[in-house]
């Protein structure tokens, strides 16, 4: 049946999201072997990945200090004391059957993190727990026409699960809620963030109920979406196939679906009887962990500013317009970079424009990072400088002095002193240069004069050409109406 908007409006979504963030350590969570992307299938593997009897696992420390970082970021509770369990499943592609997870005691409980509603306005969406473990390997099907094939180099890699309240309500906060998380991730360099490569993925769990009920409705949990358009998609897909089957009377079931991109459709993988059917018991081989207050500072001390802070500070204390701002946290290298550039400058709108124009213009030309842009962030203060001090405007800054500082090393003010670039503010010798072009371009003179005011750009024109864009434009704009009554 077509779903219509009066039907659709009778129901509200509620939905939850499950992220799995790999952790950008160098070895996996419970061996020495790497974690590395991209390696021959079946290399980075060990008598421990394997699970060979007799093997034991041995902890890597640093994925606890980038749980804790993703624990403070969402303002979360971390725990004085932590165990892991087995979970045990039917893993094709975790040889020894069962994963190393955290159970009873995640490492973070609560927190939140700020997002926009499908209508631009803030909103708190609740974290429930975020805890460690390790992924699987991967069934690869698209090689053999007739067998699966097994990469067991993602087995053990370490990871971080974010599961959110159900707080969320519609499939646009879901993707703004999973964007904010990569930003995170990324922000405080704990995880690339790249979905496409299966180091960010997401589940999603599902349901409807009629508008002003208090009981949820059965969810689905839609698994590994690797796009957060394709997190959207599959949202919206089984929003309207849940409500479709409740107008129809139907059951929904409580089971695991998956997503096909292609049709943009859901289909059911298996039911899921209980909320847990994956019989945990505690780990026997690993010790409980246990983290004290000094050692959560410490770990907070290495911390980056967030997007949410910058964000809050670009707004609320330079006055840049929330657009801007948007744009100046959306990596961290951006931002980290703006920061540098008002350390030794207070023009700051003027700072953000410079970064968001020639700059990125610059990068996306060049198809590289900031990290390989070749003028440095105090450079680009002594540019914006040079200009609020009125030696250079700025359109000979932009069309003649960046370009120049690309290809030199020396300071703004040596490049633009050795090409003769320094604006001329001489309003003697700028009143004859405006006198000059009155008397080349009498007609249009004439018309200005005569109160064509649209005039003055070709005017100026003029004069800057004459000049050679060394007359200072606030000086001749001045000079060019007086001069013309």
């Amino acid at each position: 049946m077509a779903l219509s908007e009066e039907i659709r409006n009778k129901y509200q979504a509620v939905i939850g999201l499950e992220v799995h963030a790999q952790m950008l350590t160098k070895t996996k969570a419970y061996s020495n072997d790497k974690n590395e992307f991209g390696s021959q299938p079946n290399t980075n593997i060990s008598a421990i990945t394997l699970g060979h009897p007799g093997t034991l696992p041995r902890m890597n420390k640093k994925t606890i200090d980038f749980a804790i970082k993703m624990g403070l970021a969402c303002e979360s509770d971390i725990a004085p004391e932590q165990h892991f369990a087995r979970k045990n499943y039917f893993y094709p592609d975790l040889p020894k059957g069962y994963q190393i997870t955290q159970d009873t005691t995640p490492i973070c409980t609560g927190g939140k993190v700020i997002v926009k509603d499908g209508e631009g306005v803030e909103k708190e969406i609740g974290i429930t727990r975020i805890h460690m473990e390790e992924d699987a390997g991967k069934s690869i099907h698209d090689i053999d026409p007739f067998n699966t094939l097994i990469d067991l180099n993602r087995a053990g890699v370490p990871l971080i699960e974010i599961v959110s309240e159900p707080d969320i309500r519609s499939s646009q906060e879901a993707y703004n809620y999973l964007t904010e998380i990569r930003k995170l991730v990324r922000y405080l360099d704990i995880c690339d963030g790249n979905m496409e490569e299966g180091s960010l993925r997401c589940d999603a769990n599902v349901s409807v109920m009629l508008k002003g009920s208090k009981e949820y409705g059965t969810r689905t949990e839609t698994k590994n979406l690797n796009s957060i358009r394709n997190v959207q998609r599959a949202i919206d897909f089984e929003i309207e196939r849940q409500i479709i089957a409740n107008e129809n009377g139907e059951t929904i079931n409580q089971e695991t679906r998956n997503f096909n991109a292609v049709t943009g459709t859901t289909t059911s993988m298996r039911s899921k009887e209980a909320a847990n059917d994956y019989r945990y018991f505690p780990e026997p081989d690993l010790q409980p962990i246990t983290v004290n207050q000094e050692h959560i500072d410490k770990v907070r001390s290495t911390m980056p500013p967030l997007p949410a802070e910058l964000f809050k500070k670009y707004t609320q204390e330079l006055g840049l317009s929330a657009y801007d701002a948007e744009i100046l946290t959306d990596q961290k290298e951006i931002a980290l970079f703006f920061e540098d550039i008002i350390s030794n400058t207070k023009n700051y709108k003027s700072a953000a424009n410079w970064l968001m124009g020639s700059v990125k213009s610059y990068l996306n030309e060049k198809a590289v990072g900031i990290g390989e842009f070749p003028i440095s962030a105090s450079r680009i203060s002594d540019l914006i400088n040079l200009i609020d001090s009125g030696k250079v405007s700025n359109n000979l800054a932009s069309q003649k002095l960046f370009p120049a500082m690309l290809e030199s090393d020396d300071s703004p003010l040596k490049i633009a002193e050795t090409n003769n670039w320094i604006q001329d503010s001489d309003e003697d010798a700028i009143k004859n240069m405006v006198l000059e072009v009155f008397a080349e371009n009498p007609s249009e003179f004439e018309r200005f004069k005569g109160g064509e005011k649209k005039l003055m750009g070709f005017l100026m024109g003029q004069l800057m050409k004459k000049s050679q864009g060394k007359a200072d434009p606030k000086s001749a704009s001045k000079l060019i109406n007086e001069l013309a009554n």
